[in-house]
């Protein structure tokens, strides 16, 4: 078995997310007293309470995601000796999961992987007034199908091809004019069916730029580090060590699409044939089936899942 480790990204949050870990193992409880603390925030108490509609808010919702999965590899690494090196072969993270991977893999640390993640929400927020962009999920399409949607329905604004996420799930970002076109002549290309999304912001399209910006300036004072397994990042779907690369293809997230199909598909190429999804819901493991039904996939977000797999490891 050659595992990769992936880390879910936004969508994945709900109240109670890290509860159950927290009062079971003291590295979960570790995990978001350091986070509250960088952020100097009761993020925890927002993850375990609510209400659900602050949590929802990109600036929480990404360092709260966050917290979850890197409480499920501290639990792994202080109750199992679990050590990334050896036990997998790469690490992946579906958009902001980019970011809980990098810590994950020791690229980065918690402390700024929480700041660095509540920043690149709060950029994300103020990019677009409330109101001007929105995101759509095209679902019976292929890729290539949902970027010729996107072409027809920006006339003139922003309308990108953001997630590729599996085959037949397509998301598309931009204005919200484009957005509502292309939601009508998707229906002309044979999908079977468009919903728009409830998200505050057009995240991956070219409207993210000065959010782009503001990671580029935040990531330029962190120090990143090899990460002790290769991340396979979202906008090359391929893998990279190099912490000059890491940074650079950071920024480049902001706006470009989360190759997701294809990074699950380039896991496969080199050799991995299971992947764990460390942290909040079962979304990644879900979209493997979809992508390939030869890989394995399992999800760790409860005291339950970390023991059934302390058992099967």
């Amino acid at each position: 078995m050659t595992r990769a480790f992936v880390f879910p990204g936004q969508g994945s949050q709900a109240v109670g997310m890290g509860k159950d870990l927290a009062e079971a193992f003291s590295a979960a409880r570790d995990v978001f007293a350091e986070v509250d603390e960088a952020l100097e925030q009761n993020l925890s108490r927002l993850m375990f309470e609510g209400p659900g509609d602050e949590l929802t808010l990109t600036e929480n919702a990404q360092p709260a995601l966050m917290a979850v999965s890197l409480a499920v590899m501290r639990v792994l690494e202080k109750e199992g000796g679990f050590k990334l090196p050896g036990k997998a072969a790469y690490v992946a993270g579906h958009s902001l999961g980019e970011y809980s991977a990098l810590c994950a893999a020791s690229a980065l640390t918690l402390t700024d992987t929480a700041r660095l993640l509540k920043l690149r929400g709060l950029s994300m927020q103020k990019a677009v007034p409330v109101g001007e962009g929105a995101m759509a999920a095209l679902l019976g399409l292929d890729f290539e199908q949902a970027v010729e949607v996107a072409r027809e329905a920006a006339q003139g604004d922003v309308c990108a091809a953001a997630n590729d996420n599996a085959p037949g799930q397509v998301v598309v970002s931009g204005a919200k004019a484009a957005i509502e076109r292309a939601l009508a002549i998707a229906a002309t290309k044979g999908a079977k069916r468009s919903v728009l999304l409830p998200v505050s912001a057009p995240f991956h399209c070219a409207l993210m730029q000065p959010a782009a910006e503001a990671m580029a300036e935040a990531l330029s004072k962190v120090a990143v580090q090899q990460p002790v397994v290769p991340l396979i990042a979202n906008v090359i779907a391929g893998p990279v060590s190099s912490p000059d690369d890491i940074k650079r293809l950071l920024v480049e997230q902001v706006c470009g699409t989360v190759r997701w199909r294809e990074s699950v598909l380039k896991m496969k190429e080199l050799g991995v044939d299971t992947l764990v999804e460390a942290g909040s819901g079962k979304v990644l493991a879900g979209l493997v089936k979809r992508i390939d039904k030869e890989m394995s996939a399992l999800s760790l977000n409860t005291p339950a899942d970390i023991e059934a797999f302390f058992k099967n490891s």
